[in-house]
């Protein structure tokens, strides 16, 4: 087949969208009965009303330890007039759950007895007609509506269902979804051997997150393994799919507008294509379309597209199926740190990091790339920007749905400013400890960003390295210029090394920082404003070097990780950065200077629960020791207060 480009049919919104598919495929609680044992229950749906069988408890049975009476028989008893009952002829011994002897109505408990000897007891007190009792029927009547259809069946009604009778278990077979990962450049990690992978190939996973998906929206996934980029092997494979009852088919990637994206032509020479693009984002590629009866739908190939396609479209499809509501987020409302443009017409899945700052809770933006599964996996929440809108102001509230607990937000420690790796086993050993209930956030902007998010009120504290050029200082000049008036305490982190990261071997035989202005070197550059370009460009002016002449030095990373992954694709010769980067990538280090790293932490903070956490695990023997391990860093003043 000639390799042609797509174009995009006219593409509709989400509302647009969501409607053509439910209208298409109408039926809600179409799925088969099949019949399962309660115990196999829990997570199914009922396809029937059930009925009650039998009553619990199916006899009137003692609730407490003690004799089961007449209450007549008791009445006229008091301290100063106790009444002697007769074992065996007033009185009768039970254990809680016990049927209740004939002609007894009521329970005295065994502590508000007087045994006189073994056949003689005596009360204080008159029992009233049903007291300590569980009366037949008390739970569950027999043939009483225990569950409706459409219900989902929890573990807690595993007791009700076994308690009035009910042994097998009417519920709508789960429906089944064959899912197709699509595309030449796939590689199974099962059969992979890391190190023989070449440039341009995938490991496939975003079939293995789609089927976990299926499963958890209560579907049966059956997973293919990957086909390569052949319109007639993909076509085969979708045609079999229908011919074999699937509920629902999933193909994975070739959605979009590209010369090998063939599912459109797939499903156009086999039956219809409902809808091609939808204005939203990310999702815009997916697909939807009918062959004979079936759904079949085009997922995108980047990993956020295709699970908020999935969201939006297949999830409430299944629901729809097996008679259930589409769930819906907690939503809460919060503040955005700074503005977020949108694109006009297109609704907006942002993505964001939570945490409570005083008696707000505030939102800061991911990286937006549909292509990146941690902007989903590190996010605490989503912002839906309407396609009406430009974006989001500065300090806007707006709502958010939740992708963790409110609590886990409320105990979340937000720091922003400079990147560095100890705050990822900082964050490793608070989430390992004290029940799990902490969490540390991160975002990394750079020092200077660190200091304008304190001096705005978004963050518990932030990450900080910023020399002062004229007395050789860390962090304190710059804390009296620009959070002036507020009271802060810098705690020092970590000393680290920082220097120029090269590749393995040192290719180019760089030595210094003299050496960037070479014509055969291209330099990866830090964002304005983090600590490490400010070192930079102190040390280019005393040497008196054009930063122009440097190839490279508009080419900004936001993270030391992200410098030595630079460096190790090829992508630059050089960079600067931590020891540790470089040793985690195995790459080479030329020393520069060793730099003090601290925390800037508003007073207001310090005896803050969460944060007192933060300080002593900071101060821990097995910390250090793991920080000492990562290479390049001294904890030589870790956990003192500076300033």
């Amino acid at each position: 087949m000639n390799p042609k480009r797509n174009i995009y049919l006219k593409k509709k919104t989400l509302a647009e969208a969501r409607r053509v598919l439910f209208e298409t495929f109408p039926g809600f609680g179409t799925m088969a009965v099949e019949h399962i044992s309660p115990e196999e229950a829990v997570g199914r749906v009922t396809a029937k009303p059930l009925f009650a069988r039998v009553s619990a408890p199916g006899f009137h049975a003692a609730a407490m330890d003690g004799i089961a009476v007449p209450a007549a028989v008791t009445f006229g008893a008091g301290e100063t007039r106790p009444k002697a009952l007769t074992i065996g002829t007033d009185a009768f011994w039970v254990n809680t759950g016990h049927v209740l002897p004939r002609g007894t109505d009521a329970v005295i408990m065994v502590e508000n007895l007087n045994p006189v000897d073994e056949h003689t007891v005596e009360i204080e007190a008159p029992a009233f007609p049903w007291q300590n009792i569980r009366k037949m029927g008390e739970d569950i009547v027999a043939t009483e509506l225990l569950f409706p259809r459409n219900h989902r069946i929890t573990p807690y009604c595993v007791g009700a269902l076994i308690a009035g009778g009910i042994f097998s278990v009417p519920v709508r077979k789960k429906p089944v979804v064959v899912v197709i990962p699509t595309g030449s450049e796939l590689v199974d990690w099962r059969h992979a051997v890391l190190e023989e992978i070449r440039p341009g190939q995938v490991l496939e996973s975003n079939s293995f997150v789609l089927s976990s998906l299926v499963r958890e929206w209560g579907a049966e996934p059956v997973r293919q393994s990957a086909l390569s980029d052949d319109v007639e092997v993909i076509s085969r494979a979708v045609a079999e799919a229908v011919e074999a009852g699937a509920d629902l088919v999933l193909t994975v990637g070739g959605s979009s507008a590209g010369t090998e994206d063939y599912t459109r032509a797939v499903i156009e020479t086999q039956g219809e294509v409902l809808v091609h693009g939808v204005t939203i984002m990310p999702g815009k590629p997916v697909l939807i379309g009918r062959i004979k009866a079936s759904p079949v739908i085009g997922m995108p190939g980047y990993p956020v597209s295709m699970i908020v396609a999935f969201e939006q479209f297949v999830g409430p499809l299944l629901c729809r199926m097996l008679g259930l509501p589409e769930p819906e987020r907690q939503r809460v409302l919060v503040e955005t740190t700074r503005k977020i443009p949108s694109k006009l017409g297109v609704e907006e899945f942002l993505r964001v990091k939570l945490g409570k700052v005083g008696d707000r809770i505030v939102a800061t933006s991911l990286p937006r790339g549909a292509g990146s599964i941690t902007t989903i996996t590190s996010a605490d929440g989503i912002i839906r920007i309407p396609n009406h809108l430009e974006g989001i102001k500065e300090h806007e509230t707006v709502s958010a749905e939740l992708l963790r607990p409110l609590s886990s937000i409320e105990n979340t420690l937000v720091v922003v400013g400079s990147h560095d790796n100890t705050l990822d086993v900082l964050a490793d050993y608070l989430r390992a400890g004290y029940d799990g209930a902490i969490t540390l956030s991160s975002s990394h902007v750079g020092s200077m960003g660190g200091l304008m998010a304190l001096r705005r009120g978004v963050c518990h504290l932030a990450g900080s390295h910023l020399l002062d050029t004229e007395d050789g200082s860390y962090n304190v000049s710059y804390v009296n210029r620009f959070l002036p008036g507020m009271a802060v305490r810098i705690v020092n982190l970590v000393f680290r090394d920082q220097g120029l990261i090269v590749g393995r071997g040192n290719p180019k035989g760089i030595r210094e920082i003299e050496d960037l202005v070479r014509k055969d070197i291209r330099f990866i550059n830090r964002q304005a404003g983090s600590g490490t370009r400010i070192l930079l460009d102190y040390r280019l002016g005393r040497l008196g070097i054009d930063p122009g002449a440097i190839a490279g030095y508009e080419t900004e990373e936001f993270t030391h990780m992200a410098t030595a992954v630079a460096v190790l694709s090829g992508a630059a010769d050089v960079g600067l950065g931590i020891y540790a980067a470089a040793k985690a990538l195995n790459l080479d280090f030329i020393p520069v200077v060793t730099e003090r790293y601290d925390l800037i932490i508003p007073a207001e903070y310090m005896d803050w629960g969460p944060m007192r956490v933060l300080l002593d695990t900071m101060n821990t023997a097995a910390f250090k020791e793991r920080v000492e391990a990562l290479g390049g860093y001294s904890t030589r003043d870790t956990g003192k207060v500076i300033l």
